[in-house]
C-alpha cells in the first residue's frame, strides 16, 4: 500500500529555529487523520511542506508518490485549506466557484453549487460579508469541489462557534465518505472534534512525531493504572510508561502495551482519545520543564 504522505528525517528551519526535526511518518490512503500538538509544534509547517508551499531544510517528503507541488497534475490531486480559511473579500460566492472551475481540471461544478445551496448561502453575496463559519464553509467547498485525493486542513474550525464547527465537520465527513481512497488530514486543538471524524492520529510535539497510528489501535494499547505508591521502575518491563503521577500513598501511570495487562495490585481503565493525547503532551512538557507539573494527573 503506497503511503499518501511519507516523510523521512524531515526538517524545516526558520532562521535559528527548527520547526520540524527528524520527522519520519507514513500516512496510508483512505484515512481521516487528526493532526494534534501544542502551538509551535510544527503542525502548520508539516501541512505547508505537504502542499508544496514550503521546501524542506533536511530530509524528504513525498505526497501521493511525488514531490509536493510537482507540476499541475500533482497540484490537482491535493486540496488545502489554510488556518485563516482565505477567500477573496471582494468576490461573490459565484465568482469563487467560477474561478475554481477555471483553475482545477477535475472541478465538480454541480457538487459545488449543490453544497452552497445546502448551506443556504446566496451565490451573489460577497465573501467579505460572510460570517467566519460561512467563510470556512466556502473555503471547504472550494477545496472539495476540485475533487482532491488528499485534503489538508490547518485548524479550519479554530474560530468557529460549536454549531458552525459541527456543520463544517459534517461536510468534511460527507466528502471523506464519497470515495474510499480519499485521505483527509485535519489539524485541530479540539480533540472532541477529532474523535467525531478521525480514524487515524498523528501527534507532533517538539517538532517530532510522538505518536501515530489508527485511533482504535492506539486506544487499545493504552491504560491508566492506579495502585499503591511505587516508582515507574517497579512496573513490569512489558509496560511502557507514558506519564506518571504520585500523591500520598497512591501512584497513577498511563502505560502502553500490546499485550494484556499483567497481574498486579492496581485498578486499570481504558483512555479515550483526549486522555491519550493529553498524556503524551504532558509528558513532553514535563520533559522540557521538569518542575512544571500543572495539569498532570
Amino acid at each position: 500500500m503506497t503511503a499518501v504522505i511519507e516523510a523521512h528525517g524531515l526538517g524545516k528551519r526558520y532562521r535559528g529555529r527548527w520547526a520540524l526535526t527528524e520527522c519520519t511518518l507514513s500516512i496510508p490512503p483512505g484515512r481521516v487523520v487528526g493532526l494534534v500538538g501544542p502551538n509551535g509544534a510544527g503542525k502548520s509547517t508539516l501541512l505547508n511542506l505537504a502542499c508544496g508551499q514550503l521546501r524542506p531544510t533536511t530530509g524528504t517528503i513525498r505526497v501521493l508518490g511525488s514531490r509536493p507541488a510537482d507540476g499541475p497534475g500533482q497540484l490537482a490531486r491535493v486540496g488545502f485549506v489554510a488556518q485563516d480559511t482565505p477567500v477573496y473579500a471582494g468576490l461573490s460566492i459565484a465568482d469563487h466557484l467560477r474561478f475554481g472551475a477555471r483553475m482545477n481540471p477535475g472541478w465538480d461544478q454541480d457538487a459545488a453549487h449543490r453544497r452552497i445551496a445546502q448551506l443556504g448561502l446566496d451565490p451573489q453575496q460577497k465573501a467579505g460579508r460572510l460570517s467566519g463559519g460561512q467563510r470556512a464553509q466556502l473555503a471547504l467547498t472550494l477545496a472539495t469541489a476540485k475533487q482532491p485525493e488528499l485534503l489538508l486542513l490547518d485548524e479550519p474550525v479554530a474560530a468557529l462557534d460549536p454549531l458552525a464547527r459541527r456543520s463544517f465537520l459534517h461536510g468534511l465527513t460527507e466528502f471523506a465518505g464519497e470515495r474510499e481512497d480519499r485521505t483527509v488530514v485535519l489539524s485541530s486543538h479540539v480533540i472532541t472534534d477529532l474523535e467525531r471524524v478521525c480514524d487515524h492520529l498523528l501527534l507532533i510535539s517538539g517538532g517530532r512525531v510522538q505518536l501515530a497510528g489508527p485511533c482504535e489501535e492506539l486506544i487499545a494499547e493504552h491504560y491508566r493504572i492506579v495502585g499503591p505508591r511505587r516508582p515507574a521502575s517497579a512496573l513490569p518491563a512489558s509496560l511502557s510508561v507514558v506519564q506518571e503521577h504520585h500523591a500520598d500513598d497512591r501512584s497513577s501511570f498511563v502505560v502502553r502495551t500490546t499485550a494484556p495487562l499483567p497481574e498486579g495490585h492496581w485498578a486499570a481503565e481504558r483512555l479515550d482519545l483526549e486522555d491519550l493525547v493529553l498524556a503524551y503532551l504532558a509528558r513532553d512538557r514535563q520533559a522540557h520543564n521538569p518542575h512544571d507539573l500543572e495539569g498532570l494527573r
